[in-house]
């Protein structure tokens, strides 16, 4: 009897009602946001990779600039620049 009095309570109806409204039937419900937060750190990870490529490029960028033999080794490699007396032969 006295169990039945506590399940029938209306503040516990009431707490569980809410409780499950709010996990499973509102806009920001729990898959909602776990998905959300997936998307956040698949995000991050991208920044994080894009931060880095942009680094490598800075780092190569400088050396460009400051090394002349970065900058014929760049030519040679990406715009198959030779010397006079040398051949080149591009293999795929």
């Amino acid at each position: 009897m006295k169990l039945l009095r506590i399940i029938i309570n209306k503040y516990l109806l009431t707490a569980l009602a809410f409780a499950v409204w709010m996990f499973f039937f509102d806009q920001n419900d729990f898959f909602t946001q776990r998905d959300r937060r997936d998307r956040l750190r698949e995000t991050e990870d991208n920044i994080r990779y894009l931060r880095a490529g942009i680094a490598d490029m800075e780092q190569e960028y400088h050396a460009l600039h400051n090394d002349p033999g970065k900058l014929e080794q760049y030519a040679r490699e990406r715009y198959r620049m030779k010397r006079d007396n040398e051949d080149v032969y591009v293999v795929e």
